[in-house]
C-alpha cells in the first residue's frame, strides 16, 4: 500500500470514528451521560422482571400485555406536562426529583416481591407510576443537555447518548433475564434501586441550570403555545411525521417470536431483538462523518427510507443470520435518522420552548413503535409474519417519500442557512455552554 493510500485510510478512519468532544469538554454532560447509562441498565432489569413476575403470578399472556397498557396514559400525559414544567421550573431539580420518584417506585416493587404473596395489582400501579416519572424526567434531561453542550457538538452528543443507550439495550435484557431466572425478581428490583441511588449521586453534582428567561408558567395554555410553535415550523413537523410514519409502518418487534418460528430457529429470538441495537451501536461508533452533513432534513429522509428498505429485504432472507444482518442495517439507519432529528431539534428550538418540544418529541418517537406493532400484528393475521414485515417496509418507503414531497421546507433544510439555526447560534454565542 502506498504512503498516500495509507494517509487516506487514516483520514477516513478519523472522519468515521465517534466524536467524544462533548465528553472531553463538558463535565456536566459526562455526569448526565453516566447517570443516564446507570439508570437505564437498572431499569432494564426491572423491565424484564415485571412481565416475568406477572406471568408467574397469573399465567396469562393478556395480563402481561396489560402492563404496557397501564403505562401508556401516564406516558402521554406526563410527557406533555413534563415538557411544560421543564420550561417553567428548575430542570435540574425536576430530573433529580423524578429520579427519586423512580427509585421509590422500584422500592415498592422490591417490597412487594419480598412478600409471601406478592400482589399483581401493585405491578400495574408501579408500572404506571414509573412511566409517569420517566416521562416527566425525559424532557428536562434533554433540555439540560442542550444547555451543557455546544450547538456544533449536538450531533456528537446524540451519537454518544445513542451508543450508551443501545449498548445498554443489548446487555441489560440479557443479564437481567439471567438474573431474574437465577436469583428472582426481588434481586432484579434491588439492582434497579441501587442503580437509582448511584445515578442520584451523579445528578446532584450537575451544576444548576438557569431557568429560561421570561419562562411561562406551566399550564394548558403554555402547552398549546408549544404545539402552535411546532406546527408553525414545517422543518420540525417533518422530523415528527417522518419518524412516526417510518415506525408505524416498519417497526415490527411484535412479529419476532413468529418470525423466529418461521425461520425454524425459535432459540434465536433474542438475536432478532438485539439486531437493531447492534446496528445502532455500529452507527454510533462510526458517526464522525455526520458532523460534515448540513442538509439534515434530507439526511432524515434518506435514513428513514433506508430503514424501510432494509426491513423489506430482511423479510426475504432465507436464514436467521441474513435476517439479523438487514435488521441491524435497519437499526443503524434509524440511529442515523435519530441523530439528525435530534440535531435539528437542539440547534433550532429556542430555550424557552425546549422543554415543551422535548415532550412532543418523546411522544413522537414513543407512539410510532406502538402503532407499528398493531399494524404488524394485523397484517400478519392476513398474510403471515414475512408478508407483514416486508409489506410494512415498503409502506414505510412510500410514506417517507410522500412526507418528503409534502414538506419541501423540511426536505431543503440546511443548518448553514436556516433562519432558526442562525438565530439560535447567535443567541448561544452570547451565552457559551457550560464546561
Amino acid at each position: 500500500m502506498s504512503e498516500r493510500s495509507d494517509r487516506s485510510l487514516r483520514a477516513l478512519a478519523r472522519r468515521m470514528r465517534v466524536d467524544v468532544t462533548p465528553l472531553r469538554e463538558s463535565r456536566d454532560f459526562r455526569l448526565l451521560l453516566g447517570s443516564g447509562m446507570i439508570t437505564m441498565l437498572g431499569t432494564l432489569f426491572t423491565m424484564v422482571a415485571v412481565p416475568y413476575q406477572v406471568k408467574q403470578l397469573t399465567g396469562s399472556p393478556l395480563a402481561v400485555g396489560l402492563v404496557s397498557m397501564a403505562e401508556f396514559v401516564p406516558m402521554v400525559v406526563c410527557g406533555l406536562w413534563g415538557g411544560a414544567i421543564a420550561d417553567a421550573l428548575d430542570r435540574r431539580k425536576i430530573v433529580i426529583y423524578s429520579e427519586l420518584g423512580l427509585c421509590v417506585t422500584t422500592g415498592i416493587l422490591l417490597v412487594n416481591a419480598l412478600l409471601p404473596h406478592p400482589q399483581v395489582w401493585v405491578l400495574y400501579v408501579a408500572g404506571a407510576l414509573s412511566a409517569g416519572f420517566a416521562s416527566v424526567r425525559g424532557p428536562s434531561e434533554q433540555a439540560m443537555v442542550n444547555r451543557v453542550v455546544k450547538l456544533d457538538q449536538m450531533t456528537a452528543a446524540f451519537a454518544l447518548q445513542g451508543l450508551v443507550r443501545n449498548s445498554a439495550v443489548i446487555v441489560g435484557p440479557a443479564v437481567g433475564g439471567l438474573a431474574v431466572i437465577a436469583l428472582g425478581t426481588a434481586t432484579s428490583y434491588g439492582v434497579d434501586v441501587a442503580s437509582f441511588l448511584i445515578s442520584l449521586a451523579l445528578l446532584v453534582r450537575v451544576r444548576p441550570v438557569a431557568r429560561p428567561k421570561d419562562a411561562s408558567p406551566a399550564s394548558l395554555r403554555s402547552l398549546a403555545e408549544g404545539v402552535r410553535y411546532a406546527v408553525r415550523r414545517p422543518d420540525l413537523m417533518g422530523t415528527y411525521l417522518v419518524d412516526i410514519a417510518a415506525m408505524a409502518f416498519a417497526s415490527s418487534t411484535a412479529l419476532f417470536p413468529f418470525l423466529a418460528d418461521d425461520l425454524g430457529t425459535p432459540q434465536a429470538l433474542g438475536l432478532l431483538y438485539a439486531a437493531g441495537g447492534v446496528g445502532s451501536v455500529v452507527a454510533s461508533l462510526t458517526s464522525g462523518w455526520t458532523a460534515h452533513v448540513h442538509r439534515h432534513g434530507m439526511a432524515v429522509i434518506v435514513s428513514a427510507a433506508l430503514w424501510g428498505v432494509s426491513v423489506a429485504i430482511a423479510a426475504l432472507m432465507p436464514n436467521v443470520w441474513l435476517v439479523f444482518l438487514f435488521l441491524a442495517v435497519a437499526g443503524g439507519a434509524d440511529m442515523v435518522s435519530g441523530l439528525f432529528r435530534g440535531t435539528i431539534w437542539n440547534q433550532t428550538i429556542p430555550d424557552e420552548y425546549r422543554g415543551r418540544l422535548a415532550g412532543i418529541e418523546l411522544l413522537s418517537y414513543s407512539t410510532g413503535p406502538m402503532l407499528g406493532d398493531v399494524r404488524a400484528g394485523t397484517l400478519a393475521g392476513w398474510g403471515g409474519s414475512r408478508f407483514s414485515l416486508g409489506f410494512g417496509g415498503l409502506l414505510c418507503v412510500g410514506a417517507v417519500a410522500a412526507m418528503a414531497a409534502a414538506l419541501p421546507r423540511f426536505r431543503r433544510y440546511d443548518a448553514r442557512t436556516d433562519e432558526h439555526a442562525l438565530a439560535e447560534r447567535a443567541r448561544r454565542a452570547e451565552q457559551p455552554a457550560a464546561t
